[in-house]
């Protein structure tokens, strides 16, 4: 999956990702990001699994 990532608070360690095929939104925690940062406007690939509370992105990672 690719997306945008629309939101994301480095003090609270989460935000969100805008799927580009779906539009929709969904929830990344920085224990996915490897280490890495994320900006609002990123664009990232990963993948869905299924978290406590519905789908979470998981080994995001950047791309060009």
């Amino acid at each position: 999956m690719t997306g945008t990532v629309k939101f994301f608070n480095e003090s609270k360690g989460y935000g969100f990702i805008t799927n580009d095929e779906t539009g929709k939104d969904i929830f990344v925690h920085v224990t996915s990001l490897n280490g890495m940062e994320l900006r609002e406007g990123n664009k990232v690939e990963y993948l869905e699994e299924e978290g406590r509370k519905g789908k979470v992105a998981a080994q995001v990672r950047l791309i060009d």
